[in-house]
This record gives C-alpha cells, sequence and structure tokens, in this order.
C-alpha cells in the first residue's frame, strides 16, 4: 500500500469508530452465505500448521502473530494482504506490534485474553474495519498472539453478524479451516448473547420508520399494556387521595390538637 497506509489503534479504555460504512458497499453484496459455506472444504490439518494464516473466507484471513511478523512480509505480500487487525493486551505490545505501518493498514485492538473481558464493544469496530477492506478489494488478517482465542472471537462475531449464522454454524465454519481455535469460556458466552443482538439490530435496520412506529403503536395498544396503564393511573389516582387525606388530616391536627378543644394561651 506504501507510505499512505495508516494505523488505527482501539484500546478497552476508549471506543473509536473507523471507516463509516456505506449500505451500498455492505459485504452482501460481494459475499454470499451460500459461497461462504462452500468455501474450500475441511483441511487435513497438521500441528505446525497453527504458525500459519489460514484463509477463513476470500480474502479474509486468520492466524497468530508469527504470521505477521517481518520474517513474512514476502508471504503476505504474496497472498495480497492490505489490511491487518493486530489484538493484543497492554502487556503484550512490545512484542505484538505493527511490523509494516508503512505497508499494511493496521486496526490494533487491545483486549486481554480474560474471560471476564468485554469483548462484544470490539466487534462493531473491527466489523467495519474488515467490511471497508473486503469492499473496496483488499485482503485482511485478523491476528492475536496465537491465533486461537480472542482474534478467532472477532473472527466467528464477524461471520455470524455478516452471513446471519449462529454461533455454532460460524465456530464450526472457522475451525474446519483453522483447528487450532479455542475461545475462553467468557468470550464463548459473549459470542451465544451477540446472536440475539445481532438479530434484533438486524431486524429494525430492515423496518422501515412507519414499520417501527406502528410496532411501537401496537404495542402501547395492546390490552395488557391497557390494563398497566388503567392500574397505573387508578394507583396514582388512590396515592392523591391518600396524600390528600393525609393532608386534610394534618390540617386538622394543627387546627384542633389532641382532645378536640382548641388550646389557647393564657
Amino acid at each position: 500500500m506504501g507510505a499512505a497506509a495508516k494505523s488505527c489503534h482501539v484500546s478497552s479504555h476508549s471506543y473509536t469508530k473507523f471507516f463509516p460504512m456505506n449500505e451500498s458497499h455492505h459485504l452482501s453484496n460481494t459475499l454470499q452465505l451460500a459461497n461462504a459455506s462452500s468455501f474450500k472444504s475441511p483441511i487435513d490439518w497438521a500441528y505446525p500448521m497453527r504458525r500459519e494464516m489460514q484463509e477463513i473466507l476470500p480474502g479474509f484471513f486468520l492466524g497468530p502473530y508469527s504470521a505477521a511478523m517481518k520474517s513474512k512480509l514476502p508471504i503476505l505480500e504474496r497472498q495480497g494482504i492490505t489490511h491487518i487487525v493486530c489484538v493484543r493486551q497492554d502487556i503484550e505490545a512490545n512484542f505484538i506490534k505493527p511490523n509494516f505501518p508503512h505497508t499494511f493498514r493496521y486496526l490494533v485492538l487491545d483486549i486481554a485474553d480474560n474471560p471476564v473481558e468485554n469483548i462484544i464493544r470490539f466487534f462493531p469496530t473491527t466489523k467495519e474495519f474488515i467490511d471497508s477492506c473486503l469492499a473496496t478489494g483488499g485482503k485482511v488478517l485478523v491476528h492475536g498472539n496465537a491465533g486461537i482465542s480472542r482474534s478467532a472471537a472477532l473472527v466467528i462475531a464477524y461471520l455470524m453478524e455478516t452471513f446471519g449464522m449462529k454461533y455454532r454454524d460460524a465456530f464450526s465454519h472457522v475451525q474446519e479451516r483453522r483447528f487450532c481455535i479455542n475461545p475462553n469460556v467468557g468470550f464463548v458466552h459473549q459470542l451465544q448473547e451477540y446472536e440475539a443482538i445481532y438479530l434484533a439490530k438486524l431486524t429494525i435496520k430492515m423496518m422501515s420508520p412507519m414499520q417501527l412506529g406502528r410496532s411501537f403503536s401496537l404495542q402501547a395498544g395492546m390490552p395488557g399494556s391497557r390494563k398497566r396503564s388503567l392500574e397505573e393511573d387508578e394507583d396514582f389516582g388512590a396515592m392523591q387521595t391518600t396524600r390528600r387525606g393525609q393532608s386534610a388530616k394534618g390540617k386538622v391536627a394543627r387546627m384542633l390538637p389532641s382532645g378536640g378543644h382548641e388550646k389557647r394561651k393564657s
């Protein structure tokens, strides 16, 4: 890509969106689920292959940091890589870093390989970066340290949202091409939860403003909603009556102390 290449950085303490997507460039225009499912039959896996990158979709690779080291530049260029997602955490920054900032466009994500790490928040940024790459004819490599947990989770999430795949199907598709993937248990739970999140987003995105308005109107007009509204009104009225009654009693009590006789100062 030459000197014009740029590097983007997202840490766990900040969240920034890059490459605003134009709907006409959505990946569904260039890749179809049928093609994704039939792309490259499961490979015969050999243990040394874990140190290499594998092509998950046309132009979309997953691998370890060793696949993006300085010695691998000829391979990256031969494969036509233009973009790289570099996943690491702060303590790994000294040895996991963008090695070719003037050659490839980078997205650097600070993510800990920890079950309590909130990896879902990085899914939208990663998807935009990958979509922007593929929509312009580029090729992207997603790598972490070993290419097993964090980077694999990002790739699985991308397949889920882009092709409407369930977690198990997306996981199987990736594992058939990179057998060693093993997202930690926390990431697995988040990926399973993400299925409902992206489906809801997709449903809302596909609905017109009129349909959305009608949907909300129907929900507001449901018998249960009217019943709750009436109950709330009754509760509010009873509360107001009680307050008025308490207020009136307070006034009477101030006017007529105990005994019902007004006390006079002598």
